[in-house]
Parts: C-alpha cells; sequence; structure tokens
C-alpha cells in the first residue's frame, strides 16, 4: 500500500455493531434494561425434560426475557456462557439445599436418607436448576461437561468432610472417605438423571432404593478399614 493509498476503514466499535439502546426503544413492549438473572431465568423457562440448554438459542432466550437479540450481548458473551453461568448457579443451589439437609442431622441414616430426599425435592423444584446439572453434564459441549465436573467435584469435597465428621460421631472409620464421597455423588447424580424421565409417584421408591445403595457403600467402606487396622 502506498503512502498516498487511504487507510483501511476500522471496523465500527461494538456499541455501534449492537445497537442495544436503539433496538430495544424501537420495538414496544421489550425491557430498557436487562440482568444476568433475567435471562437466566428465561433460560430456565424454555428448558425442559426434553430440552437442554445447549439446544437453546440465543434469539430464544432474547424473546422470552423480553429484549432485542443484541442486548443479549450486555450479560454474556455468547449462549455457552450463559450455560455454564447456568450450571454454576444449579451446583451452588443444590450444594446449599443437601447440605442443610445434612447438616440438621447427627446420624449416619438419617443424613443419608434427608440428603437424598433433599436432592429429589429439588429434582421436582419449579425452578429447574437441577436439570441443567443432570442433562448439561451428559449432552452439553465440552465447557459444559467441564463445569458440570466442577460442580461434582465441589459436592464431593463437601461430602467427604461430611462423612468424616458422621464417622467420627459413631466411633467409626471409613477406608478411603474421598473416594466414598465420589462413588455416592456419581451414583445419586447418575439415577436422579434416570429420575427425571420418571413420574414423580416413583420418587418414594427411588429414595427407598438409593438410601440402600448409598448405606451399603458407606457400609463397604467401614468393612474395609476395619479389615485394613486388623491387618496392621
Amino acid at each position: 500500500m502506498s503512502a498516498a493509498d487511504p487507510a483501511p476503514a476500522s471496523p465500527p466499535p461494538v456499541s455501534q455493531r449492537f445497537p442495544t439502546d436503539i433496538d430495544v426503544d424501537s420495538h414496544p413492549g421489550r425491557k430498557a434494561t436487562i440482568s444476568r438473572e433475567d435471562l437466566i431465568a428465561a433460560a430456565l423457562k424454555l428448558i425442559g425434560p426434553h430440552r437442554s440448554v445447549s439446544s437453546l438459542s440465543l434469539r430464544e432466550v432474547a424473546r422470552e426475557a423480553g429484549i432485542a437479540p443484541n442486548s443479549f450481548y450486555r450479560q454474556f458473551r455468547d449462549t455457552d456462557e450463559l450455560a455454564v453461568a447456568l450450571i454454576d448457579l444449579a451446583g451452588q443451589s443444590l450444594r446449599k439445599i443437601v447440605g442443610e439437609a445434612r447438616q440438621r442431622v447427627a446420624t449416619r441414616r438419617s443424613a443419608v436418607r434427608s440428603s437424598i430426599e433433599a436432592f429429589m425435592e429439588q429434582l421436582r423444584a419449579d425452578d429447574k436448576l437441577l436439570h441443567v446439572l443432570l442433562r448439561e453434564g451428559t449432552v452439553g459441549s465440552d465447557a459444559f461437561k467441564r463445569a458440570v465436573d466442577r460442580e461434582l467435584s465441589f459436592f464431593e469435597e463437601e461430602l467427604r468432610v461430611d462423612l468424616i465428621r458422621l464417622a467420627a460421631h459413631d466411633g467409626v472409620t471409613l477406608h478411603e472417605p474421598a473416594l466414598v464421597a465420589r462413588s455416592i455423588t456419581r451414583l445419586v447424580f447418575a439415577m436422579g438423571a434416570t429420575a427425571m424421565d420418571m413420574t414423580p409417584e416413583k420418587d418414594r421408591e427411588l429414595i427407598e432404593e438409593m438410601s440402600t445403595m448409598v448405606r451399603m457403600i458407606l457400609a463397604g467402606s467401614r468393612a474395609m478399614a476395619q479389615r485394613g487396622r486388623a491387618a496392621g
């Protein structure tokens, strides 16, 4: 390019490429402002037992939220970032609910059952947050699966701490409590994913089955710890 040639035009700034204020003002009924929480709520309304976050389009979410599509970019880069935010929110919400259920009890048996009951109640909750965790870990993108796995690792660590606490309360020892926590977490989430496609009438039976499986894992861990002490 010679010195006389005009310099190539720079791309317009983001605010001009995505004229959110103009889009909103030119469509009566659309919201003038939007928050991350509004977009998350809109996405949750669209997903269901047979619809994952990964299948949502930006325009669908924007329409449900009552905004112009370009306004979406004020809060999220794309729908992938929105999905990861949903996964994080779902994990935080469920950890709080299940953690509170475990803290309310002192014995292993009631801790197992109350935790599973809290899990199933959240599965049937109207906000569908748990559905995000259960479904995106199997059908979402690699980024979604990593986000779900991160949330599961948080569950496992919190459960490991509680299992050690409850074992000490009962005067027993667990073999590999971290592995026990991982086994229980993965079992409950796998069965929860199956329960999404079942009617709520089956929940009581499923809770009994899951509680028995978890107690079997705990009993096996205690037995292995006892054998280890005897061998030592």
